[in-house]
């Protein structure tokens, strides 16, 4: 038997002493608590089972004790009694497993299974248990954070294990789909100009939560907020996957490139009224958690308020819960070095105990304000499952936001709708209509075609419906509105007309994401033509429809040199001195001159469907022209200003590679420009002898 104390309070969570491992979690309305020690992940009996003495490792809603003669690698697990009164939001099982809120490492069975966690009974051998870590021992060799300015970021979402899974990655086979595996691609991303990644979920989640026959890939379903999920390394043993996630993040780092984590704080994999119980249920339903509103048809508070569309909805602002959020975004800046983090369904986190939004919600205010994380990056999505949308209007100064819109707007006009060339024109200058009145920098909108969520670049230009059966729930999941159009053929087509469309609608997205006012994020695999085939919501695909095949960056090579050459060129483009100017003076200082095929005579009518401008900057010009119409248009061009040479092509999408991004072809009409059918153009002059120069071949 091992020695107890009484033990503290403080830190919560499993901390290790000089003389053996501290323990201390909350929870208000338990009656008992029992410190379970376990020898191996796979044990369904615990080698040792402590139970707590509420009068002695009891302090307020506390409990606490010290086990000497244990450290760093020992596996545990709780159990917790108490009421089970679930109209009163209390849900109590004395039976099952909970994991520690705080653990920084979870050790998973063999045998795992998420409904032994929802049927009644002992599921010790199923259940995922804690590990106690020293994160301290590190090696970090000077590692420090990037701090990149948000200006010259170039933001790359992408999927861990999906990155390099595939065979076609040629990484070592052990290494595939894992943080090691990442690192062996890093000159890919290098080379490409990404200047942070944004990978999606990290925190250890529950890959059961899936339709049968499928798992979770994405990984939106944590079970934990500290520890980095296990699947991803190339050892199963737990505090093997703390470094290697570490490595990844100083090989990044010495590459240039910041890590951003896509975080989950707005529910977790429990689930709703039957789901399992994994750690938040047993310890503290009713303050983890919001409860339905009670009402004539629910006069109970049984069910869970569901504003995450995931069955459970985290009480963000509950004191305790705050704790929690804000513990682990300074762990992962401190002790794992992540750069930045983008908060899932944000909005979610501005509401209160009855879910309604507040106007200054506390735990946005704690994250605003604290110093810990006052030099990471903080990129909201702002809006949620229910309806709250707060693009434009998002909490605090700290913020960034994806701008929801953007996407919409920039592919209604590229497809070619009407009513959008004044809308377009909005979206490229960093959105004035959404975000001036902020008084922000034009970097508060986070530009973005794509994402995860929703068709690759590929698929958006290749499909003009979903087609998830793949996903068995019978189609009826993803988006239906999706502002795609197949060009003619759903689907994969051999017709050299159709790619030749496609191809050049593809480029003429990435001309405008890449070099839109605000800050560009791409995603994993657009750049050489990823597809899904059809399927808008590939969250259970762990297969080849979400991996990267990497035999595409040969196939499309011309794609790949075009977007590399793209992010060379907006990394080029002069910003303003003063980099923390807000939007509005950004653009007056850029002097944009509006024109439409001829000259100061922009045309913003209900049937335009083409966008003429320039930027006239103290060192350089640019003329950029936008024609989302499926014929030809002769465009005027603005003389070429005294002290500045003559205009040369940078871009015309409608050429093929490599004339269709250059260095600058001088152009041989510096009067008008006859732009092709659902092309993008720009064209630039320097003042003599100030040639900025652009891009790598």
């Amino acid at each position: 038997m091992s020695a107890i104390g009484p033990g503290t309070t403080y830190p919560l969570g499993a901390s290790i002493t000089p003389t053996g491992v501290n323990f201390s979690v909350h929870s208000k309305n338990c009656t008992g608590m029992e410190l379970l020690l376990f020898n191996d992940a796979n044990d369904s009996i615990p080698s040792e089972i402590i139970k707590l003495d509420p009068r002695t490792h009891l302090t307020f809603h506390h409990w606490h004790v010290h086990v000497a003669g244990i450290g760093e690698g020992q596996i545990y697990a709780f159990r917790v009694q108490g009421p089970h009164v679930p109209e009163k939001g209390l849900r109590f099982d004395g039976e099952k497993i909970l994991l520690d809120p705080y653990g920084r490492a979870v050790a998973i069975p063999d045998d795992f299974d998420r409904e032994a966690g929802a049927r009644p009974g002992d599921n010790a051998m199923h259940a995922m248990k804690s590990v106690v870590t020293d994160v301290s021992k590190y090696d970090w060799e000077g590692d420090t954070r990037l701090c990149h300015p948000f200006n010259k970021t170039i933001i790359y979402e992408m999927h861990v294990r999906g990155f390099t899974r595939s065979p076609s990655s040629n990484v070592e086979p052990r290494k595939r789909g894992t943080y090691a595996g990442l690192i062996e691609k890093i000159p890919y991303l290098q080379n490409l100009g990404i200047t942070a990644v944004e990978l999606l979920p990290v925190f250890q989640f529950d890959p059961q939560e899936a339709p049968t026959g499928l798992c979770n890939y994405w990984g939106y379903n944590p079970v934990s907020f500290f520890a980095p999920h296990a699947g991803y390394a190339t050892s199963a043993d737990p505090l093997a996957v703390l470094d290697e996630f570490r490595d990844m993040v100083k090989h990044l780092h010495r590459a240039g490139i910041e890590v951003i984590l896509d975080v989950v704080y707005n529910h977790t994999a429990e689930g709703n009224e039957v789901g399992p119980t994994y750690c938040f249920k047993g310890l503290d339903n009713s303050a983890y958690y919001l409860q339905q509103k009670k009402s004539e048809s629910q006069p109970n508070s049984s069910r869970y308020a569901n504003f995450s569309g995931c069955g459970n909805t985290l009480n963000a602002n509950h004191a305790i819960v705050r704790q929690l959020i804000l513990s682990s975004l300074r762990y992962w800046v401190q002790e794992m070095h992540v750069d930045g983090f983008r908060f899932d369904l944000a909005s979610i986190l501005s509401r209160d105990i009855n879910g309604n939004p507040q106007e200054n919600p506390p735990i946005l205010w704690d994250i605003e304000t604290d110093p810990v994380l006052s030099g990471t990056k903080l990129i909201a999505e702002a809006w949620d499952a229910a309806g709250l949308y707060q693009v434009g209007n998002f909490f605090g100064d700290h913020w960034k936001e994806w701008n929801g819109k953007f996407r919409d707007d920039v592919r209604a006009f590229i497809k070619g709708d009407e009513k959008m060339a004044g809308v377009f024109a909005k979206r490229f200058l960093a959105s004035p209509d959404i975000y001036g009145h902020r008084n922000r920098e034009p970097e508060q909108s986070i530009n973005f075609v794509t994402s995860h969520d929703g068709f690759t670049m590929n698929d958006l230009v290749s499909y003009d419906k979903k087609h998830n059966e793949s996903n068995n729930e019978g189609n009826r999941d993803g988006h239906n509105e999706n502002l795609s159009w197949n060009c003619g053929i759903e689907g994969p087509s051999d017709d050299p007309k159709i790619e030749s469309i496609r191809l050049k609608q593809i480029k003429n997205f990435f001309t405008t994401n890449i070099l839109a006012l605000g800050v560009p994020m791409l995603v994993m695999g657009d750049e050489v033509r990823r597809t899904q085939n059809g399927n808008n919501n590939a969250y259970c695909q762990d297969n080849e429809v979400s991996w990267l095949d990497w035999k595409l960056v040969e196939e499309n090579a011309d794609l790949h040199r075009f977007v590399r050459r793209l992010i060379a060129c907006r990394q080029d483009f002069p910003g303003p001195e003063n980099p923390h100017l807000p939007l509005t003076e950004v653009i007056e200082n850029y002097r944009v001159k509006w024109h439409g095929t001829q000259l100061d005579q922009p045309d913003w009518g209900d049937q335009s469907r083409s966008v003429a401008f320039t930027i006239e900057t103290n060192h350089r010009w640019y003329h950029f022209i936008f024609n989302a119409y499926w014929k030809e248009i002769s465009f005027a061009l603005p003389p070429v200003p005294n002290g500045f040479d003559q205009w040369k092509r940078i871009v015309d999408t409608d050429l093929a590679s490599p004339d269709d991004i250059t260095d600058g072809t001088p152009l041989t009409d510096n009067e008008r420009y006859l732009v092709q059918g659902r092309s993008s153009v720009i064209i630039s002059a320097d003042r003599t002898g100030t040639s900025v120069g652009t891009a790598r071949q």
